[in-house]
């Protein structure tokens, strides 16, 4: 049993992918939400997941508590602990790294599913390509020393490792139906806008695809964190 601690953005019911298999697997799962002031006790974390949100990576003037998640992230580098990044959370270990993250030039975004497809580095990361979910409109560059393992038709840099034990994603892959239709009927869902899928495109694709998508999410944490 290894005790992993989740670094949420928002308040969710933990009902996502990443939470169920680790719970499944026997791991003491422990919630930290930093923006509200909890702390991350660095001394009890055997493996991390840093997860989405709406704050900019590169503002710690006006959002202190990224720079608490940003030792978290160096704790895990410096102990070879499992270390996952989604989204917000991938952002930030690249940044941490030193590479570049921000929203393109064109403003385009992706909201929806995504086919996300394997590089020749993926190994056995991603073995073919998969439908997966998206809510972004900031890309990450990769770090020096990132092995890049996936690549989506709009953004080219969905996934990359460090090491063997540090993953970051682009793309949600920890979202079930229930969590992503909970983005859908969110107040300011981005419909309409450049790069966003209509509802009923969503909804297609997700009947489609929700169940590779979970098969493999559900066996790559496994695999990360036991």
């Amino acid at each position: 049993m290894k005790r992993i601690v989740l670094v949420r953005h928002s308040e969710e019911p933990g009902d996502d992918h990443v939470q169920t298999t680790l719970e499944a697997n026997g791991h003491a799962v422990t919630t930290a939400m930093p923006f509200k002031g909890e702390a991350i006790d660095l001394e009890n974390v055997d493996g991390a997941v840093i997860y989405g949100g709406p704050f900019n990576v590169f503002d710690t003037n006006k959002h202190p508590f990224l720079d608490h998640e940003a030792a978290l992230i160096e704790h895990c580098l410096d102990n070879d602990l499992p270390l996952l990044g989604i989204c917000q959370g991938a952002q930030q270990i690249a940044w941490h790294l030193g590479a570049e993250v921000g929203p393109v030039e064109s403003g385009i975004r992706e909201f929806g599913y995504f086919e996300i497809m394997p590089t020749a580095e993926a190994g056995d990361f991603l073995d073919r390509p998969l439908f997966l979910p998206q809510n972004h409109f900031h890309t990450f560059a990769l770090p020096e020393g990132a092995v890049h393992l996936a690549s989506s038709e709009t953004f080219p840099n969905q996934a990359f490792r460090i090491g063997d034990k540090t993953y970051a994603l682009q793309f949600h892959a920890e979202q079930g139906p229930a969590g992503f239709r909970r983005w859908q009927e969110r107040q300011g869902a981005p419909y309409g806008t450049l790069g966003a899928q209509d509802r009923d495109e969503q909804d297609r694709l997700m009947e489609a695809h929700h169940a590779a998508q979970l098969a493999w999410f559900s066996g790559f944490v496994t695999k990360l964190f036991g």
